[in-house]
């Protein structure tokens, strides 16, 4: 066993303080500066060494401390020294000695700027923010939902969002330069570390942020990753005593339980799959829906508010329909936080309740105080419909056809169809669909390639009345899966012209650039999964309100959007105000928040002939294959 020695005492202490980083280092270049001083100073005074001053007379001690100290410190300083070779050789000693100690001070300086800025490369710091967006994790998703949050910001004097996810720093500022550019006065801070360590937490501050998001990760179990994060904030021992807004994405229903179990009413879980598979079905039957959903969605355009408005006090739901030139009103919400979209036309507005309402900002939700003009005589009868039993063509497959197959079970009437074609083995498929409880629907299946023409031909499409093409998502990779979609888009395409037959075509994109080309296909709809939960959770970041709403909308027992015939509502070719579409649908038990035009449904840049909320005292003519926009039962 070796003896430790005093010497080896005094190299411990001296590692370890070395190892405290650079203010270490500099106090040692310190006291070693001053040890040189003063032993030269001392050698200067013993021996008599320094020249006398011009005034005469010895100098003092402090005068040659001061000396030694200005040739340590710089080494041209030493010559213009006079005196004897002994003072001389004493100063030129000194000067090296602060030649050797000043270089290792740059270079501990120049070192620990560097690993300054490295550690602050790393995103480690703490943000020091107030009522911030905190972002936690990354996914594709992220880009739109930071571009949401920079428009819905733009009308607040800017923002900061705030981000936390296990990738570089640097890489994440890259990325969302290049995919966004400039986002004006909104700050985007990022930060390193991993959102289910409570201590990586802390560097970005939840504890004062006004709206947290928790992104679901491309692991094979995302579920996972959202149920610790959650865990990790609402269980932090240094959390706030207020509630917090958490919004978060969800894949499977099992979960949702969980995680309400475990965040309350402090969190708001958006079950992805469930919300595609309803707004796939509902806009397969109703043409033009997706771009009204993305409309509402999207902070771009007009979106829903909630709006005290004690003028409309003692009224009903039914008067406050008519009551506003620029907002159109959807619901009511109560006093006691109950969301009612398109109540019964007689229920009368209470004190403390609040208007839901569609309108350009929540500074535009402005009473006319005017009696509007209504076209009576243009108004049509009401009349109903039998609704008669419908085909519905899936072509392709992925893990969310079972949930789309069940959600269009809820929306057909008895003795419906839906026949599935796929590239997928015929018991995959077959398994699934013995597992599903339908009650209105039958579905068949057959192995096909939907990018063969032959194999489209042979299906006899136009007896279908709607035809939904689904990614291979499971199978492929985005942009692979998206140029199969786009193949089987043309040749439907193709077969329609060619036959004369129209039949409604929604089309799953991955890839939201890819749209843009898909547009070519003259598909009435694309569904763009990932945009479409980034931007309702997005929505609900900034207004926890809205999730009831949208639960509402994306319920089939509740209230939906319907793009019905116009010339239901209005005579066809008659000019008439929005006022007296409203009174129309007002007179079916219906709220009325728009039209779309037949002759725009091509026109990207006229928003795909979709026009919601508009000016209600514009006078317009609909014709009879033009559509209005209607909340309804059914």
């Amino acid at each position: 066993m070796k003896q430790i020695t005093f010497a080896d005492r005094l190299r411990y202490q001296f590692d370890n303080t070395m190892s405290k980083g650079t203010i270490a280092l500099i106090g040692w270049l310190f006291v070693v500066s001053a040890v040189m001083i003063l032993c030269a100073s001392l050698v200067v005074i013993i021996g008599g060494l320094a020249p006398a001053p011009a005034e005469g007379g010895n100098p003092s001690v402090w005068e040659v401390i001061w000396m030694s100290a200005m040739r340590a410190m710089d080494a041209g300083t030493v010559a213009g020294d006079t005196g004897s070779w002994t003072f001389r050789l004493t100063m030129l000693a000194i000067t090296l000695g602060g030649i050797f100690v000043v270089s290792i001070l740059i270079g501990v300086l120049t070192s620990g700027i560097e690993g300054k800025l490295e550690e602050l490369r790393k995103g480690r710091s703490f943000v020091v923010e107030q009522n911030h967006t905190v972002i936690l994790g990354w996914s594709p998703q992220i880009f739109t939902i930071i571009a949401e949050l920079v428009i819905a910001n733009s009308n607040q004097g800017g923002g900061c969002i705030a981000i936390l996810a296990e990738k570089d720093k640097v890489e994440m500022e890259d990325e969302i330069r290049a995919k966004l550019g400039r986002t004006g006065r909104t700050r985007i801070v990022c930060r390193t570390g991993s959102p289910i360590d409570m201590s990586d937490l802390e560097i970005i501050n939840p504890h004062s942020a006004r709206s947290i998001i928790i992104l679901a990760d491309d692991s094979p179990n995302p579920d996972s990753h959202v149920i610790k994060t959650t865990l990790a904030l609402i269980n932090n021992p240094r959390r706030r005593p207020q509630p917090y807004h958490l919004v978060t994405e969800v894949r499977h229903p099992k979960n949702v339980e969980i995680i309400r179990a475990i965040g309350g009413q402090e969190v708001e879980p958006i079950l992805a799959p469930d919300l595609i598979s309803r707004i796939t079905v509902q806009t397969c039957r109703q043409s033009g829906l997706s771009v009204v959903y993305s409309d509402l969605l999207d902070f771009s355009g007009d979106e829903i508010y909630f709006q005290s408005e004690p003028g409309l006090v003692g009224q009903t739901f039914g008067q406050a329909l008519l009551a506003y030139e620029d907002s159109a009103v959807i619901g009511l919400c109560s006093k006691d936080g109950q969301v009612r979209l398109n109540p019964p036309v007689e229920t009368v507005i209470e004190a403390g309740d609040q208007i839901i309402a569609i309108s350009q900002d929540d500074d535009t939700i402005r009473l006319s105080g005017q009696t509007p003009a209504i076209n009576t005589e243009a108004i049509c009868p009401a009349s109903t419909s039998e609704e008669m039993p419908v085909r519905t063509l899936i072509l392709g497959w992925n893990w969310r056809a079972p949930l789309i197959i069940s959600e269009l079970d809820h929306y057909v009437p008895s003795g419906s169809e839906v026949m599935i074609v796929a590239d997928t083995p015929e018991e995959e498929v077959e398994q699934v669909g013995q597992s599903l409880d339908l009650r209105h629907l039958t579905v068949s299946f057959r192995t096909g390639d939907t990018t063969d023409r032959r194999t489209l031909d042979e299906l006899s499409i136009s007896t279908f009345q709607h035809v939904i093409v689904l990614s291979y998502s499971d199978q492929l990779e985005p942009q692979d899966a998206d140029s199969q979609t786009l193949i089987t888009l043309l040749h439907l395409r193709a077969i329609s012209e060619q036959s004369g037959d129209t039949f409604s075509i929604v089309s799953e994109m991955l890839d939201v650039r890819n749209r843009e080309l898909a547009e070519v296909t003259r598909a009435d709809d694309f569904i763009v999964s990932d945009k479409l939960v980034s931007l309702l959770l997005t929505q609900i970041s900034e207004n926890k309100k809205l999730a009831a709403v949208f639960a509402d909308l994306f319920d089939p027992e509740g209230c939906e959007l319907y793009l019905k015939p116009a010339a239901n509502y209005v005579a066809a070719g008659q000019p008439v105000n929005f006022y007296t579409i409203v009174e129309a649908a007002r007179q079916r038990g219906e709220t009325a928040i728009g039209y779309r035009l037949r002759a725009q449904t091509d026109d990207a840049a006229q928003a795909y002939g979709v026009r919601v909320n508009p000016a209600k005292s514009k006078a317009i003519t609909l014709s009879a294959d033009d559509r209005i926009i209607v909340l309804a039962e059914s």
